[in-house]
């Protein structure tokens, strides 16, 4: 089960933080051809959403893997659910289902996380 937990935190990671990225260093009209929620947020709110994914994603892994803090690993978890949350609620009421169901996968894999690492499983 360690082993299940540390690759569905490193998949979450990478996906986090490529996504997180992405909202930090692409100007919001090129975010709009693939993400249309933008245009509900400022540039500035879309910018933070995309910290917390990248600092959400980051934590999902280097505390574990430098052996600093490693409760920080579902933590880091706990606010990436937040940030689904409404991403949930958002893409809801845009009328986006396949996203919703998305963000609805990664809520669970991250649960599964917090669930693992907080529980029977932590470092």
């Amino acid at each position: 089960m360690n082993v299940a937990l540390w690759v569905i935190a490193a998949v979450l990671a990478l996906a986090f933080v490529g996504s997180g990225l992405a909202k930090m260093v692409q100007p919001k009209e090129k975010l709009r051809e693939n993400m249309g929620w933008v245009d509900s947020y400022s540039a500035g709110q879309v910018k933070l959403i995309g910290l917390a994914d990248l600092l959400g994603g980051l934590g999902l892994v280097l505390p574990a893997l430098l052996g600093v803090a490693p409760i920080l690993v579902p933590i880091a978890a706990v606010g990436l659910i937040v940030v689904m949350l409404g991403a949930i609620i958002t893409h809801g009421r845009r009328g986006e289902t396949p996203m919703v169901i998305g963000n609805v996968v990664l809520l669970v894999l991250l649960a599964v996380v917090v669930w693992g690492r907080f529980g029977p499983y932590a470092f």
